[in-house]
């Protein structure tokens, strides 16, 4: 970008305090008109609290924001969409049943008539190639064609500046590559973009220039496209990445874990139900599911696990037993142990210490009740194991579970499972919020743990982590898996078109490359 062009949004030593914590530190940096810009950081980083404060849902404790080379106080959402600043959120605020529309009316600061409206969203999705028919129910749409929702009602606000927190979190790589024409058409026009994505081949592949930021503080501002991901990554953590080492040349073992035909009806009005789930995993082999969230992760996880029980016994075998009948505590004792994607109140009880959480899981596999008495003392030695271990940050095994950060935790319940030596592990999102040191120790652990014989499967929406660390890989969608594939020559392009399925009425899907060919 040319830096003679005066900044649009120009932020002078921005600090923000919370009790305990202080979430930016003195940061200051500029977006130009019509820059991609990245801005990157681990979890804790401050990223949310800077864009929070750009957007006007709280204010700075000092520094200086200036909005086309004029200082200003943004204070609230609404003055700063006044401004011409637009958000996406990662978390979209929709309705299932009610219409694109309605949605979008809802989400508008003055009111306009409802034909107006469509005719402006009609106008705006022609001139983007965004595909959305506005009479839609909301319920019927993929998680890509949601986003455009939210996208769209950005847009009719035309923009100077548009905030995106993480946007492809949920999308096919299709969808990503769809994002990616309507981001540079925007840019190419002038509004500046503030991309805030953990996925740095993304980052390198579409922005201009990246804000790194480290405990609050600002680290570097740098062109991503001389970057690597490697590099960028250990500016973010503050220290070199380890690569993961997988034993060159391994064989697989024996069949240790077989799927067969699992049918499980979903659980609540929401819940989605399982469909002939049918795949079988060896002895040191990672076998990895993908999908877009919400296509029946958490209710695989929850039958694999035997927190639902299914009604045939012989659908689920390991080391040729069946324990389709049996329940969470009976698989465990067979050697199966799991990690579901909630940390707090499933993989771990907030108010106990980190010593009586290992008690929930590993009682029986390494002997810590006997005649129905607890031992205490084999608990804490376990869980200082675990902290050690896993380079966990707590103040000891008496530490509670709610006392760690996100990242901590995770490391922690990771370690407790990984550390029993299960037969089986079953893990959803493993690396979820940890910084990107602790993501490669994770894997590196459940690759050691697979060398040495166990059979592990890994639900993850992050398809970058699965073709990393798997040897084959499914995609869930809609409750069905699709046939396993070698993880070596697997075709991107397919995955993405298993992970999309088929949502509603197909008419009203946007074939992969219609965007594209648009422009």
């Amino acid at each position: 970008m040319d830096d003679s062009i005066s900044a649009r949004l120009q932020l002078t030593g921005i600090t923000k305090r919370f009790p305990g914590v202080l979430a930016n530190d003195n940061v200051s940096f500029s977006v130009l008109p019509g820059e991609i810009h990245a801005l990157l950081g681990e979890n804790g980083a401050g990223k949310s609290t800077l864009v929070k404060m750009i957007y006007g849902i709280m204010q700075p404790d000092a520094g200086e924001i200036r909005w086309n080379g004029e200082a200003i106080r943004v204070a609230n959402p609404k003055a700063a969409r006044k401004l011409g600043i637009g958000m996406v959120f990662q978390h979209f605020s929709l309705f299932d049943a009610m219409t694109v529309l309605e949605n979008i009316a809802l989400g508008m600061d003055a009111k306009i008539p409802a034909r107006d409206l469509e005719a402006k969203i009609r106008e705006v999705m022609a001139q983007y190639g965004l595909k959305l028919e506005p009479h839609r129910l909301v319920s019927t749409l993929s998680v890509g064609e949601r986003q455009r929702i939210e996208i769209v009602r950005a847009l009719l606000l035309n923009p100077k500046l548009l905030i995106m927190d993480e946007p492809t979190s949920v999308l096919t790589p299709q969808e990503v590559e769809q994002l990616f024409v309507v981001l540079r058409q925007l840019a190419s026009e002038g509004c500046s973009i503030l991309y805030i994505s953990h996925k740095l081949h993304e980052i390198k592949a579409l922005c201009h220039t990246a804000t790194i930021l480290r405990g609050g503080k600002l680290v570097d501002t740098c062109d991503p496209k001389v970057e690597t991901s490697r590099s960028m990554a250990e500016k973010m953590i503050g220290g070199s990445l380890k690569t993961i080492q997988k034993p060159a040349g391994r064989d697989l073992g024996r069949e240790k874990l077989v799927v067969s035909r699992l049918s499980v009806a979903g659980i609540g009005p929401f819940g989605v139900s399982l469909k002939d789930i049918t795949f079988t995993v060896k002895a040191g082999e990672i076998f990895g599911i993908a999908g877009v969230a919400g296509n029946g992760q958490n209710a695989l996880l929850l039958a694999l696990s035997g927190e639902v029980v299914s009604g045939d016994s012989e659908s689920i075998t390991v080391d040729g037993a069946p324990v389709g009948g049996l329940n969470a505590k009976q698989r465990r004792v067979k050697g199966v142990a799991s990690v579901p994607e909630e940390r707090n109140g499933h993989a771990a009880v907030p108010e106990f210490t980190l010593s009586d959480n290992t008690i929930l899981t590993a009682r029986d596999r390494l002997g810590m009740v006997t005649a129905g008495l607890i031992k205490s003392g084999a608990a804490k030695t376990y869980a200082g194991e675990v902290i050690a271990a896993f380079a966990v940050k707590a103040l000891g095994p008496k530490a509670t579970a709610g006392s760690l950060s996100g990242g901590n935790l995770q490391k922690y319940i990771m370690g407790r499972e990984i550390m029993q030596k299960p037969s089986v592990l079953v893990v959803s999102q493993p690396t979820w919020g940890v910084d990107a040191g602790a993501a490669a120790a994770i894997h590196q652990a459940i690759v050691d743990l697979a060398a040495s014989g166990s059979a592990i499967v890994v639900i993850s929406q992050d398809l970058d982590e699965l073709l990393s660390l798997c040897d084959t890989l499914a995609v869930i969608n809609e409750g069905r898996l699709s046939k396993p594939m070698p993880v070596v020559g697997a075709d991107i392009e397919e995955i993405g078109l298993l992970m999309g399925g088929i949502h509603g009425d197909p008419d009203a899907v946007i074939p992969p490359l219609e965007l594209a060919d648009a422009h």
